[in-house]
């Protein structure tokens, strides 16, 4: 029962083409994501899935599995998937998808995420979140929040702010920013990558409400720290900014 992370890395993002390759303090961004996985003795095996050459080569040289995929993939769930068929991964396998765009990971956040899996035996997929009571990222729909369980099981993700406190109270509401880190058991990826999408993920835009509403479970386990992905130029100048203080 092996554990590869996979990471799903495109080249043309609508709102940041060449995205894996940008630059951050003059590394690629993909090579900052592979370096801190490779670190990772949680993890069995590490590949990189891309449709661009340039991505895979860069990869390649950096003594990683490269695994060209196709180009109109809906989203990095289905890339990670045929990623997955392609490594020829057993069905007791678990998959890491770490997306290439989140060079702040380390080897302590994915060493939470296998241990949810580990502690949810019963869920096919886990996830990660961090809890904070900052009000602006409470209320910014471009962060997604998650509501559990008492056992550790998604209730529902949203981009609304959940959970809702009725009556104002004297502090900012705690509440979980949903992390975009996964891991699967690999034959619940390939059956999750065939579902069809669902209303509230179409809604939300939020592709992990498609196992929810088919009735699968979500372990969600808590990350030692916060994450910010890179979606824009401005994001990574942000980082770049918060990375030169705190070298300073």
């Amino acid at each position: 029962m092996a554990v590869t992370a996979i990471v799903p890395a495109r080249y043309a993002s609508s709102r940041f083409p060449g995205k894996p390759l940008a630059l951050i303090l003059g590394k690629p961004m993909i090579q900052w994501v592979v370096e801190r996985l490779v670190v990772c003795s949680a993890l069995d095996r590490i590949a990189v899935a891309s449709d661009d050459e340039r991505i895979l080569s860069l990869v390649r040289s950096l003594g990683v599995e490269a695994v060209p995929t196709c180009s109109n993939h809906a989203s990095g769930t289905d890339r990670l998937a045929e990623a997955a068929n392609k490594l020829a991964l057993a069905p007791s396998d678990w998959v890491v998808n770490v997306q290439g765009d989140e060079p702040e990971v380390d080897a302590t956040i994915v060493e939470s995420l296998v241990r949810t899996a580990w502690e949810h035996p019963v869920a096919p997929m886990a996830t990660l979140a961090y809890a904070t009571d900052d009000m602006k990222a409470y209320l910014d729909p471009n962060v997604v929040k998650v509501v559990t369980d008492q056992s550790g099981k998604a209730l529902y993700f949203s981009r609304a702010p959940i959970p809702h406190r009725r009556e104002a109270g004297p502090k900012p509401i705690p509440f979980l920013k949903h992390l975009g880190y996964y891991i699967y058991r690999a034959d619940f990826l390939h059956h999750f990558a065939s579902l069809p999408p669902t209303p509230l993920e179409m809604s939300e835009k939020l592709e992990q409400l498609r196992a929810l509403e088919h009735g699968y479970a979500i372990a969600v386990g808590l990350s030692p720290k916060d994450t910010c992905g890179i979606d824009t130029p401005e994001d990574l100048i942000r980082l770049e900014n918060r990375w030169r203080s705190h070298e300073g």
